[in-house]
């Protein structure tokens, strides 16, 4: 049985609807399917009813983007309670935090010659959460670049002319917010941002696990990783981390082999969470 712990949809900056992944994923012999749109959790209902109608474990999870000094860090949380109020309210934070900056990225775009409409950028997201990944697929829509991973090198990528920090969130209080919502925290593609010294404060703060089998980790990497969540004592996880079409990593539902006894220890974490009440 194919696994994958790690994809998006358009409730955030995935291609496909909730339903549709669940049935790319079955399609393609996925047996179980994390649902981790970033800072929202509107895709789970129905990817949940599409799984359970198609058999494919629809996993309720989220990642939750946070920034450190020079890099981001993102946060996966698997099992969570998406149903407490206060737990919204903290997502919709995040949200209006995420317009706020693409309002700000679109406005230094235009200083530089390249004219958006905002409302255009947001028609891309869907109602869904907004990134630069809308931001990017508007600017090849409007013929300024050739492809998003163009508009993220020269423009909106960390250290771009039209690049605007967010919000600081850092990533310990996503830990917590993540226990708290009763789920699992999980460091994601660790190798992306290169700052493993982080690990022993998220650790502190509760963190539970690591994600080692990714598309974009090397094999030394994932040895490297592996090598951690040991000494550690952090679950290991993966995915694909897929949205579909030009975002990357391009890589297809369910193309990262991960060990089924990975989503069994979660599952195990997972039930000790609940019954400590999250």
């Amino acid at each position: 049985m194919r696994v994958d712990l790690h994809t998006h949809t358009t409730a955030s900056d995935g291609l496909l609807p909730p339903a549709t992944l669940v049935e790319e994923a079955a399609r393609l012999g996925v047996g179980i399917l994390a649902i981790t749109d970033h800072d929202t959790t509107d895709g789970l209902e129905e990817a949940l009813e599409a799984g359970y109608a198609l058999g494919v474990e629809v996993i309720p999870g989220v990642e939750i983007n946070t920034d450190v000094q020079g890099a981001e860090i993102h946060v996966l949380g698997y099992y969570i309670d998406y149903t407490r109020d206060w737990f919204q309210d903290a997502l919709r934070h995040l949200r209006e935090s995420r317009l706020d900056r693409a309002a700000r990225m679109v406005a230094r775009l235009a200083t530089l010659g390249i004219q958006l409409d905002l409302q255009r950028v947001l028609a891309l997201a869907h109602g869904g959460s907004i990134g630069r990944p809308h931001i990017a697929r508007a600017m090849v829509e409007a013929g300024y670049i050739s492809s998003p991973e163009e508009a993220f090198r020269l423009y909106i990528g960390r250290g771009g002319p039209a690049y605007v920090e967010r919000e600081r969130f850092p990533p310990e209080d996503a830990v917590r917010m993540i226990l708290r919502a009763g789920g699992v925290p999980v460091l994601a593609h660790p190798g992306l941002s290169n700052r493993d010294g982080l690990v022993p404060d998220l650790i502190a703060a509760g963190l539970m696990g690591i994600e080692v089998y990714y598309p974009e980790h090397s094999p030394a990497q994932v040895q490297h990783y592996l090598h951690l969540a040991r000494k550690f004592g952090l679950l290991t996880t993966g995915g694909t981390d897929y949205h579909g079409g030009d975002i990357a990593p391009r890589v297809q539902i369910g193309s990262v082999e991960v060990p089924l006894e990975v989503v069994e220890a979660l599952k195990q974490r997972a039930k000790q969470q609940s019954a400590r009440g999250g």
